[in-house]
Formats: structure tokens, sequence, C-alpha cells
């Protein structure tokens, strides 16, 4: 589960986006415009020592985006590319804050939900004073398709992506017909994470969750999909994939 505090944090995240979307070559939005929060899902860390949060925001002209980070509280061995900035937390302190692409940490869970060894967090709000941490429905709300196509041994494989360390074979795909994504291979999987979300048209489903979605014709038949869901996207759209290399 996701303990959070109730805290200043400071710069935002969203100012640290602001900052660091325009510097990406998949970015499609006004570089001088501010992004706008859409909703945020996070994902659990083992050994509860990273945070792990994924932000979906839309851009001026209306486009989404979305942005996995990981909070850290010291620097990622080897992730000065993949950092986005620092910034201070008055519960925790100062905080490292990368793209998760280039964190190991989040590909093994982002890995594991796709392919079904775990779920999304469960949000806990810290509580005041004497009362206890207290749930929270998270904004955005996401489910993986299973392993489909895949032999036990390559989906064991996927756990072990945290042992792997930053990965080499990072490749960001520009805004284009192919592009906005990010496709990472390590650990035998390759690992494709959708930047700028395609929204289908005619949004029928009325339930705002990714629960119970199929993930049929997700293009993905040697692997699975992360799928997700939001207040204003109640049909769900494909998030990732993860497949066998």
């Amino acid at each position: 589960m996701a303990v959070i505090h109730r805290a200043e944090i400071r710069p935002t995240k969203l100012e640290l986006l602001g900052e660091w979307l325009p510097k990406q070559s998949w970015y499609a939005g006004d570089p001088g415009a501010a992004p706008a929060s859409v909703g945020a899902y996070r994902f659990d860390d083992p050994r509860g020592e990273v945070g792990i949060e994924t932000l979906l925001v839309r851009t001026a002209g209306g486009q989404v985006v979305q942005v996995p980070l990981t909070y850290r509280g010291a620097p990622l061995a080897g992730g000065e590319p993949f950092l986005v900035g620092t910034m201070e937390h008055s519960v925790l302190g100062q905080r490292w804050v990368y793209d998760g692409c280039g964190d190991p940490v989040y590909l093994s869970a982002l890995a594991a939900v796709i392919l079904g060894h775990a779920v999304q967090a469960e949000e806990l709000l810290e509580g005041k004073g004497a009362d206890g941490p207290q749930r929270r429905t998270p904004t955005v709300s996401v489910v993986g398709t299973g392993a489909r196509g895949m032999a036990v041994t390559d989906v064991e494989a996927a756990k072990d992506l945290n042992a792997v360390g930053v990965p080499e074979a990072v490749e960001d795909l520009g805004d284009s017909t192919e592009g906005g994504r990010t496709v990472v291979r390590a650990a035998g999987l390759e690992l494709t994470i959708v930047r700028l979300v395609e929204l289908p048209a005619g949004d029928t489903d009325d339930t705002g969750s990714a629960e119970g979605a199929t993930g049929e014709g997700d293009g993905t038949d040697r692997g699975g999909a992360l799928l997700g869901a939001w207040t204003d996207q109640t049909r769900p759209v494909r998030l990732a994939t993860a497949r066998r290399t």
C-alpha cells in the first residue's frame, strides 16, 4: 500500500513536469503552457523504499500525457539521464525524482502488474492527530490483462527486473503515428510505456474503472497490457504493454 503524507512539496510535481516535459522528444505540448493534472495511480515497491507514482497530465491542446515517476531518498546510481529533478518534502526531506522508464524499481512493478503478479497500490492518506490512515480512492484505475501466450519462465524473469540496474536499452519514439511512447528492453522483456495517450471515441462504459476489462484487441498476443480509466475517460485505454523479446 502507498501511504500519502499530508505534506508540502517544493517545487510541486506539476512544476517539475512543466520544466522537464518540453525537453522530451515525444512531448507534443506548448513549452510555455503548464500541464494540468488529470489523475494518478501508484504501484508498490516490495521493499518499501521507493515511491512509484504515474501522473496523467493534459496539455493546453488537450493531449493526455503519461509520466511514470519514482521518488527516492538518495540518487539512483547511473540514473542521471532520467533525473526529472529534486524536491523538498516537508515530511521525508529531499527527494530525487526520476522518469520511471529509467528506474528498475518502476519497471519491475509495471511488469508485475501487467503480468498478474501484483495489482495497483492501495492508497492510504495519513491521518490527522489521533486519526489513523484513511483509504483514498485513486483518481486513475489500472489493471493488468495477464501474461497471455507467455511461458512461466518468461513471467518469472519479470520479477527480477529490479536486479538488472538502470536499463541500457531505453528508446524514446517521437510524436508520430508510431510514436509517443518509450520502449525499454531488459531481463528478456520488452516494455512499452505510452507517453501520448490515445483516447478512443465513443466512450460508452460508465463505470470509470479498469476492473473487468479483458484487454481484447490491445495488440499483445505474446504478453499483456496495462489498461487504465479515470473520471473523464471511463472506457479503459492502453497505457503500457509487456512482451517477450
